[in-house]
C-alpha cells in the first residue's frame, strides 16, 4: 500500500507544471555544461549533436510556456511587467537558436553564440524560478491541471515534423565528413555543405564559372 501511495505521489509531482518546467531547466543546464566541456577540443560532430538537442529542448519548452503556462499565470498573478519581460527574453533566445540551427561548428562565433544563449537562459531561469514560479504557486492556480496540459502539448510538439529534430552523433559525423549529403534536408539542425567555403579558402571558382569565362575570352578573340 505504501509503495502504491509513493508511486501515485511521484506521478502527481511529475505532472505539476512548475516541477515539470524546473526539470526542463535542469536538463538544458546540463546540456550547456556538456557543451562547455567540448569547447576546447570537442569534435564538430559532437558539438553539432549537442546543440541540436539544446535547440529542440528550448524550442519545445518556450512553446509550451507561451501557449499554456504564461497565459494562465498572467491572469493569476497580475504582474504584466514580469510576464512581458519573459516573452522578450524568449524572443532573444529564439533568435540565437535560429542562428545556431543554420550554422556549422567550425564557423566564427559559433561557440560564442552557444555561450551567450546559455547565459541568457540562465538569467531567464533565475527570473522564473525566483519570482514567477513562487507567485504562480502562491496564487492558488491548479498547477496539476496545467502540468497535464503541458505534458500533452509537449508530446504533440515532439511528434510534429516542424519541431527541430534531434540528430544522432553518427548522423552529424556523416554531415561533417560530407557523407550521406542527401539526408541534410531531413534535419532542421543539419549542417550545411561546406564546398562553397572550401572553394573560397582555396581561391578556386566552381567549374560552371570557369566554363563561362572561357566562353567570354573566345568571343573577345573573334
Amino acid at each position: 500500500m505504501a509503495s502504491q501511495h509513493k508511486t501515485t505521489m511521484e506521478r502527481t509531482a511529475g505532472q505539476d507544471a512548475v516541477e515539470l518546467l524546473k526539470a526542463d531547466h535542469h536538463r538544458v543546464a546540463k546540456l550547456f555544461a556538456e557543451f562547455g566541456a567540448l569547447k576546447e577540443d570537442g569534435s564538430d560532430a559532437a558539438k553539432s549533436a549537442l546543440v541540436a538537442q539544446i535547440c529542440q529542448e528550448l524550442t519545445v519548452h518556450t512553446a509550451i510556456e507561451e501557449e499554456i503556462f504564461y497565459p494562465a499565470v498572467r491572469k493569476a498573478i497580475e504582474d504584466d511587467d514580469l510576464m512581458d519581460e519573459a516573452l522578450v527574453e524568449h524572443a532573444g533566445a529564439k533568435e540565437l537558436i535560429a542562428q545556431l540551427q543554420a550554422a556549422h561548428p567550425d564557423e566564427d562565433l559559433y561557440d560564442a553564440k552557444v555561450t551567450v544563449l546559455a547565459e541568457q537562459i540562465e538569467h531567464h531561469v533565475e527570473e522564473e524560478e525566483g519570482s514567477m514560479f513562487p507567485q504562480a504557486k502562491g496564487s492558488g492556480i491548479d498547477t496539476l491541471s496545467l502540468g497535464a496540459a503541458l505534458l500533452k502539448r509537449k508530446a504533440e510538439l515532439l511528434a510534429d515534423s516542424n519541431t527541430p529534430r534531434l540528430m544522432t552523433a553518427s548522423a552529424n559525423a556523416d554531415d561533417v565528413t560530407g557523407q550521406n549529403s542527401g539526408n541534410h534536408s531531413n534535419h532542421s539542425g543539419a549542417v550545411k555543405p561546406r564546398r562553397a567555403s572550401a572553394l573560397r579558402k582555396s581561391g578556386r571558382r566552381p567549374a560552371a564559372n570557369k566554363s563561362a569565362s572561357k566562353k567570354k575570352s573566345s568571343i573577345k578573340s573573334r
